[in-house]
């Protein structure tokens, strides 16, 4: 759910990402790794995908926004830990493809920015970019639904 906005596609993500495990398993190292094996597996079905949905528009402007990527994090005036994790999954979704997809490949599955380049054929300049502007649509939509709550 974390690289798609419904269900019925992630479904269809996970599906599509063991029928290709099953038809790869003699390519399989048994000295590896099976779970980091099948994550990649499902990892690039999911970034296939969103290439096929032509929803990848991958913004290449670096120059203001480069910027956001060097600020310092540590600034953040609320606690994060206090949000829920439904909420922090929904506000994920909310992004637009691009920065959902480096978000999640850079936060969560900790790829660098040249593996991230290298896997949606991108500038490790636009990576950085794309994460810069994702967490700082993350932190906007977080601290108003902190707001919201009244936490």
């Amino acid at each position: 759910m974390r690289y798609t906005k419904d269900q019925d596609t992630a479904k269809d993500i996970v599906q599509t990402s063991f029928i290709k495990a099953f038809d790869k398993l003699e390519s399989f190292d048994r000295d590896g790794n099976f779970e980091n094996w099948l994550k990649r597996i499902v990892i690039n079905t999911a970034i296939d995908n969103i290439r096929k949905a032509k929803k990848a528009p991958y913004v290449n402007d670096l120059n203001e926004d480069y910027a956001l990527s060097n600020e310092d994090d540590t600034e953040d005036d609320f606690e994060l830990s206090e949000i829920r994790t439904e909420l922090i999954m929904e506000a994920i979704q909310k992004l637009s493809p691009a920065y959902q997809t480096v978000f999640n490949l850079y936060v969560i599955e900790e790829y660098s920015h040249k593996e991230i380049a290298e896997m949606l054929n991108i500038s490790e300049g636009t990576s950085k970019s794309n994460l810069s502007k994702a967490k700082v649509n993350l932190k906007k939509m977080l601290k108003n639904e902190l707001l919201n709550l009244d936490i």
